[in-house]
């Protein structure tokens, strides 16, 4: 049977990875193994935001409250997404410098654990009695090809189209617009650009700088509207020759050829998402956007009235074919280091972290999708944002990006193929058949599958 981890290398891999990680190094009084007094909490700051931070102190908070013997630091760290990944790196490759927990995105989880960084939690888990609440799609996004669980979630995501409808009726388009088509957003991009001269119509991720926002609120949000995939399922292969990532890449070209999204300049910065969710979002300064459900958590403070221009439109097959709507789901998890000095303490703080109360404060202030099917029922989750109701409705349509080792290498494949229709240095063909050969390269030929095939 094929190997579906095959061809991937973590330091390779480390420089794709476009999420932050939150590393806690647990020094614990009052046992053997501890390094010290205080809990380190290192965690990666999300641009302007500071949701993470709130949360981590509440919970270590609760901790101290409840007489758990330790302090707790709270350290962010400030740096750019490659150098961090790679200070996380070197932290978990030595039993010295190894935390005892670290945040991830599932995206890369797998990788971690093909290059032996994390270990294997179900014993933990057998014990803890709320691991049963957990949605059965989320517990897979945790578990490996051996079978065992690495992770315990935090919260997933969906992503739409949002959209300014007070923006898009100054154009002359429906307050309740929802395009049925790829040709129905086009159309309402260029009518923007028409009739609102210094509005962006519309921002679909593109480059390099974005990373796996690029590859999944980007590409594969369009990808998988096709008919297409990344990965054969049934023959356990990477697909390449597929039809469906070259009108992918068509889609994004058109955009960037026919300047209906950011300016080249924009794009290509790594810190556009701070200014977009910041500024021009509040500002009435783009008018659409292929996002996540989590942007408005940003805006509690910035732009508390958000939801009097805000809306959000399903994200509609190429051609409009069934099922009719498009969404892709990730997630963030916490994981062990197979270094890790202080497992059992560290699964401890899990359990509280990760508690119904907590769980469900955190998903409300950082608009994130539940979990846990008791949060997920609690009212005031329901209720915590005008899009909560929608953005979980699309969970039953989603689709979740390969959980497979050599993914992390395969979304900068695609992320180079994108930002070439952003900058116009290939055709879509070409950059699709530069994909196809990186991606061989990747996983070797043996592991790849024509479309169609």
């Amino acid at each position: 049977m094929p190997d579906p981890t095959a061809g991937v290398s973590r330091r390779t891999a480390l420089w794709f990875t476009a999420s932050s990680v939150i590393a806690l190094p647990l020094g614990l009084s009052g046992c053997g193994s501890d390094s010290g007094d205080a809990v380190k909490l290192t965690y990666k700051q999300f641009g302007s935001g500071t949701i993470m931070g709130d949360f981590l102190r509440g919970v270590s908070s609760q901790f101290a409250a409840a007489g758990a013997g330790f302090d707790v630091d709270l350290i962010p760290l400030v740096a750019s997404e490659n150098d961090y990944y790679t200070k996380t790196e070197l932290m978990m490759s030595s039993g010295r410098t190894a935390p005892d927990l670290i945040y991830e995105d599932t995206f890369i989880l797998n990788s971690d654990i093909a290059a032996g960084y994390l270990r294997p939690i179900d014993d933990y888990l057998a014990t803890w009695p709320d691991w049963k609440l957990y949605y059965p799609t989320t517990r897979d996004a945790v578990k490996y090809t051996d079978g065992k669980h690495y992770g315990v979630p935090l919260s997933t995501d969906t992503r739409a189209i949002w959209f300014n409808r007070r923006l898009l009726a100054k154009a002359g388009l429906p307050e309740r617009w929802q395009p049925r088509t790829w040709d129905d957003i086009l159309t309402a991009a260029r009518t923007i650009k028409q009739k609102l001269p210094g509005v962006v119509p519309i921002n679909i991720w593109s480059s390099k700088a974005m990373g796996e926002a690029t590859a999944m609120q980007g590409f594969e949000m369009l990808l998988y509207g096709t008919g297409s995939t990344l990965y054969d399922e049934q023959q356990r292969k990477w697909v390449t020759g597929s039809p469906g990532f070259t009108d992918a890449l068509r889609f994004m070209r058109t955009i960037s050829a026919e300047k209906l999204g950011l300016q080249l300049s924009d794009a290509l910065d790594p810190n556009m998402a701070d200014r977009l969710y910041n500024t021009m979002w509040p500002h009435d300064k783009i008018a659409m956007a292929v996002d996540g459900s989590w942007i408005p958590g940003g805006w509690t403070d910035s732009w508390p009235d958000w939801a009097g221009s805000m809306s959000v439109a399903k994200m509609p097959t190429q051609h409009g074919a069934a099922p009719g709507v498009v969404t892709m789901s990730g997630g963030f998890c916490w994981a062990i280091p197979k270094r890790a000095k202080n497992p059992d303490r560290a699964f401890e703080f899990v359990r509280t972290m990760c508690n119904r109360t907590n769980n469900t404060d955190y998903c409300i202030k950082d608009s994130q999708i539940a979990v846990r099917s008791d949060v997920a029922a609690e009212p005031r989750y329901q209720k915590s944002s005008p899009t909560t109701k929608f953005m979980t409705s699309l969970v039953k349509d989603t689709t979740y990006r390969p959980a497979l080792a050599p993914y992390p290498q395969i979304s900068n494949a695609i992320q180079i193929a994108c930002e070439a229709m952003l900058i116009g240095s290939k055709s879509p063909a070409a950059a699709a058949a530069a994909y196809d050969s990186m991606l061989i390269d990747i996983v070797g030929r043996d592991q790849t599958t024509k479309a169609g095939a």
